[in-house]
């Protein structure tokens, strides 16, 4: 019988990729995770004997996830409840996760860094990608935004991830953008993140055919850069617009809105 600090595989699908999703810890140990190599998106590893030394945001719960959600993250589960933290513990563990066929990245595509870098002055690609890894791949990643022709020299002298710019793995891919590549490369396609891609891609690319709500996205996302003069203030005032987008495209992107309804053409 599950304990009264566990939650589903579904009911933690739904705070992934919210502004208000829990720490995700995996605590599994290094046979689990060379039979299972991936991770849920957004968590990060922690061995269970470390479990105490994890730093978390002030206020901020946890999620454990261990092999089959038993021992390892039941004991880290409940030595972070005895110094004030809310932490539950994923029903089933990562093996329950993989049964559910929920989406789960692949650790060798993982960068072995937190640093991103790319061109400054950001519209909507160099926007997206930054919102799309702070919520599903690494919520501590940190961004560079840098003269286009430095990109690639301040990669290599900061052990940076490019991306975004010409000839790097994370960039536009025929008609795709960015945004699209990440998708492939995480494995992060759900109808959702998919929905959501369509709008990003049309307004990158110009291709406001594909999507009535492109040419929206791309005047908020012109007006934000002429608001800003900072990219990081930028970013940090766009992030809010991609959860709402987010949110759309997971339950609402088949609302219409009218009033008065009925009226006359």
């Amino acid at each position: 019988m599950p304990g009264p600090f566990t939650i589903t595989p579904a009911q933690l699908s739904r705070l992934i990729g919210t502004p208000d999703c829990p720490a995700l810890i995996d605590v599994r140990i290094a046979e689990d995770i060379a039979a299972n190599p991936t991770l849920i998106p957004g968590a990060r590893l922690i061995a269970h004997d470390q479990i105490a030394s994890a730093t978390l945001a002030p206020g901020q719960s946890a999620v454990i996830i261990c092999h089959r959600g038993r021992k390892l993250s039941e004991g880290a589960a409940a030595l972070l409840r005895c110094n004030g933290i809310r932490a539950e513990v994923l029903e089933g563990g990562s093996e329950g996760w993989r049964a559910a066929a929920l989406p789960a990245i692949p650790l060798s595509t993982l960068p072995q860094t937190a640093l991103w870098v790319t061109r400054h002055r950001p519209k909507i690609d160099r926007i997206a990608c930054p919102w799309l890894i702070r919520r599903f791949v690494n919520p501590a990643a940190q961004f560079l935004f840098v003269t286009p022709a430095e990109v690639p020299a301040v990669a290599e002298k900061f052990h940076a991830t490019p991306f975004d710019i010409e000839d790097v793995p994370f960039s536009h891919n025929g008609p795709n953008c960015t945004f699209d590549t990440m998708l492939d490369t995480f494995g992060l396609h759900t109808p959702t993140l998919d929905r959501l891609a369509l709008v990003v891609r049309a307004a990158d690319t110009d291709a406001h055919h594909l999507s009535p709500q492109a040419a929206g996205l791309l005047a908020i996302s012109v007006g934000l850069s002429r608001q800003y003069r900072d990219d990081l203030e930028q970013l940090t005032a766009a992030l809010p617009l991609y959860d709402a987008l987010y949110r759309w495209a997971r339950d609402g992107f088949d609302e219409g809105h009218d009033w008065p309804a009925g009226r006359p053409q």
